[in-house]
């Protein structure tokens, strides 16, 4: 394997990183916004209104997009082994 070929592995594997945490990173960035602006609108700052929702939605947009985020790591992961069976 040379130089050009393991930056093209590493490319790939930061692309399909980006692809499977994206759902859920997204849900919790929205979740938090919504939720800070209902503290700010309302003036409530409870510390455990910021973190249960966020939990919640995470949980149930992970679930929903296991099978998405699962088939992108199979597709590395077959690269991968795919690359080392056939000696790079």
């Amino acid at each position: 394997m040379n130089e050009a070929e393991a930056m093209e592995l590493m490319q790939f594997a930061f692309s399909v990183l980006i692809k499977a945490s994206a759902p859920m990173i997204i849900t919790a960035m929205v979740v938090g916004t919504l939720i800070a602006l209902l503290q700010a609108l309302t003036q409530i700052q409870e510390m455990t209104l910021t973190f249960i929702p966020k939990i919640v939605a995470v949980l149930v947009v992970a679930s929903i997009a296991a099978p998405y985020m699962a088939s992108q790591i199979s597709i590395l992961a077959t690269l991968a082994y795919g690359r080392i069976s056939t000696g790079f």
